[in-house]
């Protein structure tokens, strides 16, 4: 499917403005300078109970430009207006459903697995394309088999602001599993930065269905471990939208799950050094332990100076309670 124009799809929202409510992106010609086709390139967005931000996510994917574009979306079922939603966008969508499934990761796979894609990635339905994603990346960079495409990543705010940009610094699997002094630092692959060979994907056996919090960071130790080349392009290419009451924004069990899922794959890194992984594995454990005491100083004030938990816990309930008396909610 060739991308469609700004022109053809449902008009923006009044008083939104902007990519990709007002702007597309630039389009690539119908073929390669040798005349033959783009590599295919596969979408897919899960999506439950989204309809607040999920318009705005299908229009970035269908405005990219880009000749040889497959879109897949998968509704698990929503009851929010989601659905009306996407059937104003199906006449550009590939495919698309709404039925109960077996939650993110499931769908995924299952996209992946009906995929036709050379190359694929997924984009929640909370987060977007950058403009001119595609385009950009296949003019510029190229595909190569086997390997891991790695872009530029605004992190945007509630309403769709871009408040920074975030550049990996990831290119092995030591560097991935070092999560006190790289990924923890700033250096993580943020997920709708990363563009994949569909076919790796599925060799590797696609995502953790059980791995609620981490199956991205999951995904790119099997990719690492199975041998592939990660390139950072330097592209903008996601977009990813942080708010409160995300999954992400639990830090505990997001926490739990990165180590639980890093001891894993380093179980599995047969091609690290024994030295490497006992070092590996002592700074998990570390981080891991130090992480409960240095997640509560972030909650608070209170919590920062060194007020025991109990005084904490029972002066943060006494403030809820009277808010709650006067009828003016809870305390930011």
């Amino acid at each position: 499917m060739s991308s469609p124009l700004l022109c053809e799809l449902p008009p923006s929202p009044s008083g939104k403005r902007g990519w990709p409510w007002t702007e597309g992106s630039t389009p690539l010609p119908a073929a390669m300078s040798d005349g033959t086709e783009w590599p295919r390139v596969t979408i897919i967005t899960p999506s439950f109970n989204q309809a607040r931000f999920i318009e705005e996510t299908l229009r970035s994917v269908l405005l990219q430009g880009y000749p040889n574009l497959e879109y897949i979306v998968l509704d698990g079922g929503s009851v929010d207006g989601s659905v009306d939603i996407i059937k104003r966008y199906s006449p550009w969508i590939d495919y698309w459903t709404s039925e109960p499934d077996g939650g993110q990761s499931a769908a995924i796979n299952r996209g992946l697995k009906m995929a036709s894609g050379q190359f694929a990635t997924w984009i929640n339905s909370d987060d977007m394309l950058h403009q001119n994603a595609l385009s950009a990346h296949a003019s510029r960079i190229g595909f190569s088999d086997n390997h891991v495409y790695v872009g530029v990543c605004a992190y945007m705010d509630v309403d769709g602001k871009i408040v920074s940009l975030h550049r990996s610094r990831v290119a092995t699997l030591e560097e991935l599993l070092r999560i006190a002094k790289i990924w923890r630092k700033g250096g993580n692959i943020v997920q709708p930065e990363v563009l994949f060979p569909r076919s790796l994907a599925l060799d590797v056996g696609a995502l953790n269905r059980d791995n609620h919090n981490t199956m991205d960071y999951d995904l790119w130790g099997k990719f690492l471990i199975a041998g592939a080349t990660f390139q950072n392009t330097d592209i903008r290419f996601g977009m990813f939208r942080r708010y409160p009451g995300q999954k992400t924004s639990d830090g505990l069990a997001t926490t739990d799950s990165l180590i639980a899922t890093a001891l894993t794959l380093l179980d599995k890194a047969e091609a690290l050094s024994k030295e490497a992984r006992q070092s590996i594995q002592a700074e998990l454990q570390a981080f891991h332990a130090a992480y409960p005491e240095k997640h509560w100083k972030s909650t608070g004030r209170l919590a920062r100076i060194g007020l025991p938990r109990s005084l904490v816990t029972m002066i943060r309930d006494g403030k809820e309670r009277c808010f709650s008396v006067l009828g003016i909610g809870s305390r930011p």
